[in-house]
């Protein structure tokens, strides 16, 4: 019997049972669909935390004063350990690896301009925080070094201040705000960031010179955080290594004391958040790969059944020339046609799914050829394995027995 007659018989045999082929093949459709929609949605998620963590600025590295323990006591992280401009200075001064550091304040407060009032973050810093947050102005000017010397109150404002404050599409360059009942001119408005990886909004932010808000808004001498950037990606680790001893020797600390103080780099941001984003995706692949397996028993069970009923057909045949192989292979070749005619429609399903989540709750997607050529020929596997049982009990058949069987 040649290859594409047991072909045409096959499939006749598959036509026959119509809907039950369809309900075999629907742990398939289900599995790949729901393993190519779960991989799209984690790589879309992976590549936004990355763009969001990238967003951060280039080649940046916070230092954040830390939480110490005194007789067992934990303090908050601030509360013994404390960062001063004198550290900038020494950072910018002693650490080659640092292109660009600036000292961070920051007051949470209610401004108001006009009739309208906005609760925001106010954040103190230099001038230079536009180059280590790589965040240009979309209108206007950042602050100038004489305004830091001078603690002018000038401002920089989010997209999402000036929308609350001034209405969508306003540019309110020159307009003035009130800040804790003092007057801020603003000079410039922030080009738009989005949400950051902790979903928060970045816009939602004002910006003004570090002495102005350390001196007339919070009234401390101290900052409470640094941020730098590297000359380089590759001087990361060394910027990062140049800041913690230089520290460790400004805060006069012992070799046997712990930092008190956590310098966190772009690169660990972005590793834990990948790692992260990574396990989900894989957890959530590995929940799909279930329904495949669970489609691939279906494929086996109908298949044994279509054994039982069709044992009186296969001693005919075996009677009439069809060799042990013949059946063998009309068998997996059923097998083959349901797990692939069920992995086709799940990968469009899959894809759909994706697209339908990705536009009502404005999540990203990336689906990759890599996803759906994994989900197929796992699907095509599922088929192999679990149909090579049925067909190699119907290919060992004897003739003699099938052909009495009722």
């Amino acid at each position: 019997m040649n290859t594409v007659n047991i072909v045409k018989i096959s499939y006749r045999s598959l036509g026959r049972n119509k809907l039950r082929s369809f309900l075999t093949m629907l742990g398939i459709i289900i599995g790949v669909a729901a393993v190519i929609a779960m991989l799209a949605i984690g790589e879309g998620a992976s590549n936004a935390v990355k763009e969001q963590i990238a967003g951060l600025g280039t080649n940046m590295l916070i230092v954040f004063p830390f939480a110490s323990t005194q007789g067992g006591v934990h303090y908050q992280a601030g509360t013994t350990s404390r960062l001063k401009e004198g550290d900038v200075t020494a950072i910018r001064e002693q650490c080659p690896a640092v292109e660009y550091v600036t000292p961070i304040t920051r007051v949470v407060t209610q401004i108001i301009a006009g009739s309208e009032n906005w609760r925001t973050n106010v954040f103190g810093a230099y001038p230079n925080y536009e180059k280590i947050r790589n965040w240009p102005v979309s209108s206007g000017s950042y602050f100038t070094e004489q305004d830091e010397r001078d603690a002018a109150k000038v401002c920089l404002i989010g997209q999402t201040v000036a929308q609350n404050l001034f209405g969508a599409g306003s540019v309110p360059i020159g307009e003035t705000i009130q800040i804790r009942n003092l007057p801020f001119k603003i000079i410039g408005v922030l080009s738009p960031k989005g949400q950051n990886a902790n979903g928060d909004d970045q816009d939602d932010i004002v910006i003004a010179p570090f002495s102005t808000v350390q001196r007339k808004l919070e009234g401390s001498i101290y900052a409470g955080a640094i941020f730098a950037s590297a000359i380089s990606s590759a001087a990361v680790p060394v910027a990062g290594q140049e800041i913690t001893q230089l520290l460790r020797d400004r805060h006069k600390l012992r070799p046997w004391d712990p930092n008190d103080f956590t310098v966190r780099t772009q690169t660990e941001i972005a590793s834990t958040a990948d790692a992260t984003t990574k396990t989900m995706t894989l957890l959530l692949a590995s929940i799909a790969g279930i329904s495949l397996i669970v489609g691939g028993i279906g494929i086996m069970n109908i298949m044994l059944v279509s054994v039982t009923e069709r044992t009186r057909e296969i001693g005919i045949r075996m009677a009439v020339g069809a060799r042990g192989g013949d059946v063998l292979t009309q068998f997996l070749i059923e097998a083959l046609t349901l797990s692939f005619a069920g992995g086709l429609i799940g990968i469009v399903i899959g894809v759909l799914t994706s697209e339908f989540v990705s536009n009502l709750q404005k999540w990203p997607i990336i689906i990759s050829p890599e996803s759906i050529g994994l989900a197929f020929t796992f699907a095509a596997i599922i088929g192999i394995f679990f149909g090579w049982y049925p067909a190699r009990k119907a290919a060992n058949l004897n003739p003699i027995d099938a052909l009495r069987y009722e």
